[in-house]
């Protein structure tokens, strides 16, 4: 979870508690600890919560002979000849030929030039990366080690945490041992479980477990840590959870809504039939609207199987009562797409709605225009972002909110618009498929309708698995896309420079990009860094078709919508959850071209390609997601992430599908035993759930 698993926690040694400044640690000076500020990262339990990303087995070094094309490997050789260097497009890009008695191998850098002088004739290092095929075979951009500093690293596991530039995982690592010396001194209260329920459920302490996580001796420790981690995370959003679902007991509306002759009218004249699953949940929508409980429903449904259509019938139905509704989505974008999609419905079929759009880049003078008409009740339809939520906004009659892919919101948001107005019907749109047996866990204050069916008359996105040796002809093939009017989505795993080798990061991939494919083809990065203006001015630009390749994390997951769109392109496909690789799909598939979604894997081993496969034979995220579940094993540990599901820093929903009910049962069975939290023996445990009480983002509730 986004919040401090410390922040009850007192370090006394030195002087030092939980919120003194990283200075206090030996070595870290003020520019160092603003390097760490980059990270979120300004006290001592906020370091020990920056879990590592994964973990390195440094496996023995091998010859050139033994390499295996697609895989990570540790070669030990020696540089053969002159490097070479040439520039496109402002990269550097250095090649080196490097061998043994064994054969050769070809080594490709980008940027670094400071390499030129360290890869002389004869100089011999281990270079560690993932092999690509070829001939001869070939790395980009490996790691360099000296033989001494890779053999005494041989055989360990080594974390990998997230940086930021002027940061190395090597300076993380030393601030790490240091604090984790002063944290699990003697005198230190790191626990916040009773004996009892750590022996009942095998967890071990939680001082272990930090030890454990930053520093396995094998995988065992990891394991045993990151179980002990996760369950804390579990259990401390479920308590924190029920207290949120007491307070949001049956709501009764301020005024009866009722069925309306507009919304048929609608149906009747929309040139596509609603599907079966679209009508059965539309039903269920309809008959909420007009009880004297106040609605609170999770609509679930692939990416295109028809949820906005719904959200609008919801929206007319208020409208045509004389009452407000409201529709929050995640990014401006998204937000303006629906506004224009529902502006063009109200003119061409004669709706009684009129709607407005307030987001948080409009000028002051704007929005206080939308503030007026939204107060006086002439606007009876505001869509927009978190700008809808904020003081200024006062609606005269709300009686519907509409959150649009939620799990991009806390559930505090949907709490501060929803209270905009008097007993308000909630309606969360989710594209997240989750197997029912966790949506009864993590979805127990709504009522859940599934849509699964999706409208006929799509084109089936073709889709192919494949590995790095096929990526110079997925060039080939982006490149024809482009030029033939069509736009492309290209998605890496990693931001920062470094973070972890073998993965392609947004900033170096687009550079790499711009240097395989021709002027002609305009290529753009969106990452999760950027600035919400900048990043939703590149939104914007490729949904007007200015951009024809946009290489982007994971922020393109929801709130674009660009029909033109026909390519995705996964980087280290491996890396990501299944459920997530399907959402990024359905970005794709939107309009009458066929559509394509390519898959490429930094790692080739049976499992790994079992996996994604699975992509290959369904198109149904629902049964995708099950599958995933029944593959994944505790084996896969930090490597990968489902979705942006529920936004915790160790625990998975989906991996860790297990411990997520023990903790849900845990915290019903502790809430029955002292329902008035005065138990001595968990007392911690209450006052860290207070201390995360009023900033737990719940993100998908």
């Amino acid at each position: 979870m986004a919040d401090s698993l410390f922040t009850i926690i007192l370090f006394r040694p030195n002087n030092m508690d939980i919120n003194t400044n990283l200075t206090a640690i030996k070595g870290i000076g003020e520019k160092t600890a603003g390097l760490f500020s980059k990270l979120h990262i300004g006290t001592v339990g906020q370091l020990l919560e920056h879990y590592p990303r994964d973990y390195e087995r440094m496996e023995p070094a091998v010859t050139v002979s033994a390499l295996s094309p697609g895989k990570v490997c540790a070669v030990k050789a020696s540089v053969i000849g002159m490097p070479s260097t040439k520039r496109v497009r402002n990269l550097l890009i250095t090649a080196v030929q490097a061998g043994d008695a064994t054969g050769l191998f070809r080594i490709t850098f980008f940027g670094m030039p400071y390499l030129k002088n360290m890869l002389k004739p004869g100089m011999t290092y281990v270079f560690r990366g993932v092999c690509q095929y070829g001939t001869p075979l070939r790395m980009e951009q490996p790691r360099l080690f000296r033989v001494e500093e890779y053999t005494a690293l041989q055989n360990t596991l080594q974390p990998r945490y997230a940086l930021t530039q002027g940061l190395t995982n090597n300076g993380v690592s030393k601030a790490m041992r240091k604090a984790l010396d002063s944290v699990l001194s003697e005198g230190n209260r790191l626990e916040i479980l009773p004996e009892e329920i750590r022996n009942e459920f095998q967890l071990i302490p939680l001082g272990e477990a930090l030890e454990k996580i930053h520093f396995p001796e094998n995988t065992q420790d990891l394991i045993a840590a990151r179980r002990r981690l996760a369950f804390d995370e579990f259990l401390l959003f479920f308590l924190a959870l029920r207290k949120v679902k007491e307070e949001n007991q049956i709501r009764k509306v301020d005024e009866l809504l009722e069925k309306v002759p507009d919304t048929d009218r609608l149906l009747d004249s929309l040139p596509y039939r609603l599907t079966g699953a679209q009508q059965r949940v539309w039903s269920e929508i309809e008959a909420d609207l007009q009880k004297e409980n106040a609605m609170n429903r999770l609509v679930q449904g692939d990416v295109g199987s028809g949820k906005t259509i719904l959200a609008f019938l919801a929206l007319l139905m208020c409208a045509a009562n004389g009452r407000q509704g409201c529709l929050m989505a995640p990014t401006e974008v998204l937000a303006r797409q629906h506004y224009e999609a529902l502006l063009q419905m109200s003119g061409e079929y004669d709706l009684c709605i009129r709607p407005v759009l307030l987001t948080g880049s409009q000028t002051a003078k704007e929005k206080r225009e939308i503030y007026a008409r939204i107060a006086d009740g002439d606007a009876n339809v505001i869509i927009g972002t978190h700008a809808l939520i904020q003081e200024k906004v006062i609606y005269r009659q709300l009686s519907l909110v509409i959150t649009d892919e939620q799990h991009r919101f806390g559930v505090r948001q949907r709490e501060l618009l929803a209270d905009k107005g008097k007993g308000t019907h909630v309606l969360v749109m989710s594209a997240t498929p989750i197997p029912r047996t966790l949506a009864i866990v993590v979805y127990g204050d709504l009522h859940v309708s599934v849509l699964d069916e999706m409208p006929a008359g799509r084109k089936p996105i073709k889709n192919c698995v494949v590995n790095t040796s096929y990526r110079q002809t997925a060039y080939s093939f982006i490149r024809k896309q482009a030029e033939e009017g069509h736009q492309v989505y290209v998605i890496c795993p990693m931001v920062e420079e470094g973070e972890m080798d073998g993965l392609e990061n947004v900033m170096d991939y687009t550079d790499k990009l711009k240097a395989v494919l021709p002027d002609s083809i305009r290529v753009a990065a969106l990452h999760g860094k950027m600035k919400p203006a900048e990043k939703n001015n590149i939104m914007e630009a490729f949904s007007n078709k200015e951009i024809d390749v946009l290489v982007s994390t994971t922020v393109i997951e929801v709130g674009i919508n660009v029909p033109n769109a026909t390519v995705m392109m996964v980087e280290n496909a491996e890396r990501f959850g299944l459920a997530q690789l399907h959402q990024l799909r359905g970005r794709v598939g939107r309009g009458d071209s066929q559509s394509y979604c390519i898959f490429i894997s930094g790692n080739d081993n049976e499992q790994t390609m079992k996996r994604l496969n699975i992509l290959n034979t369904s198109n149904d995220g629902f049964h995708i997601a099950n599958e995933d579940l029944k593959l994944r094993g505790p084996g896969d540990l930090f490597g990968i992430r489902q979705s942006g599901l529920l936004d915790f820093k160790v625990g998975d929903i989906y991996q860790d599908s297990d411990l997520l009910l023990i903790a849900s049962s845990l915290a019903e069975r502790i809430a029955v035993q002292d329902p008035d939290e005065k138990l001595e023996q968990y007392s911690l445990l209450y006052e860290r759930m207070k201390q995360d009480g009023n900033s737990i983002d719940f993100k998908t509730i």
